[in-house]
């Protein structure tokens, strides 16, 4: 484990915006690894302190272990030490999130997100131990994700509370966009645990009780403005981070009037970035959410 001093200095250095990197697809439906190249070195250039690979945005529910695993070590290896690089290993099934903890973390990553078991769901020891088990067995730290929308299960703040002084877990995304369960967490945020917000649309508010950054759909399209945004509250300019949140919340909204990631992977086509489609169940978003998403880029200076 490492020290307390080193985790804390990795810990600052993971703060901040994070993007939550789609996948982009041949017409075949294979993994476009040239586009997913190119949209890494985009990400860099504009400033993106760190970079997710295979969480919800990036569709790995959809993708074999296989292309998981050469996705997370295409990225580790294109990213090559520039910023941080997060892989998703989560699974309802804890062994399975076992085995690709362990493979992630041998491919150099420098943290791991971590996910509540959706389906089957857990009672409070099970959900504990979901996450514990990743946390004693590997070498890098863990990221606890709560999204109940996703999974239709939340982390308790007792098991949180429990978690956050794990050794090795040093944070949680939390994508409930329940303010109210955000602050009964909050009490248990420190220099060793932090919160990253998992919901564009309320990064600013979830600052304001603690967290230290975002983990963002919205920063695969604007990875500047976003990073902008979280460095200015970090830097104390809180009135100013939260014009942004606030001039930037429509394009954020239209990017989720379909499931995450239809919306912003048709931003991406929209804007030439090639992202190609999607994998069943996933389908192209309606015409008419595609005219309202089209409207709000214009008007946002994206196209």
């Amino acid at each position: 484990r490492q020290s307390r001093e080193i985790r804390k200095g990795f810990i600052v250095m993971l703060s901040g915006s994070i993007v939550a990197l789609a996948t982009p697809f041949h017409e075949d439906g294979s993994v476009n690894f040239d586009q997913l190249g190119e949209w890494i070195e985009f990400q860099i250039k504009n400033g993106t302190d760190g970079i997710l690979v295979l969480g919800t945005t990036g569709e790995s529910s959809t993708m074999s272990h296989e292309e998981d695993d050469a996705v997370c070590e295409y990225a580790v290896n294109k990213i090559a030490g520039r910023v941080k690089v997060i892989a998703g290993s989560g699974s309802n099934s804890t062994q399975t999130q076992l085995e690709k903890s362990r493979r992630y973390a041998d491919m150099g990553v420098d943290a791991l997100l971590c996910i509540s078991p959706y389906y089957n769901k857990a009672n409070a020891e099970g959900m504990y131990r979901h996450f514990a088990t990743v946390a004693d067995a590997v070498s890098v730290p863990v990221i606890l994700y709560n999204v109940p929308g996703r999974t239709s299960c939340s982390i308790t703040p007792e098991v949180v509370g429990r978690l956050s002084k794990h050794p090795n877990v040093i944070g949680i995304k939390e994508a409930s966009g329940d303010l109210s369960y955000a602050m009964k967490i909050a009490k248990y945020l420190n220099d060793d645990f932090i919160m990253f917000s998992g919901n564009d649309d309320i990064t600013i508010p979830l600052m304001s009780i603690g967290a230290k950054g975002v983990i963002s759909v919205w920063a695969n399209i604007m990875p500047k403005q976003c990073h902008e945004m979280v460095q200015l509250y970090l830097d104390g300019k809180h009135e100013e981070a939260a014009r942004m949140q606030i001039q930037y919340l429509p394009i954020m909204n239209a990017l989720f009037t379909e499931v995450n990631p239809i919306p912003v992977k048709e931003a991406l086509n929209l804007m030439g970035m090639n992202a190609g489609s999607f994998r069943l169940p996933l389908y192209p978003m309606t015409e008419e959410h595609r005219e309202q998403l089209r409207k709000v880029m214009k008007e946002t200076g994206l196209l």
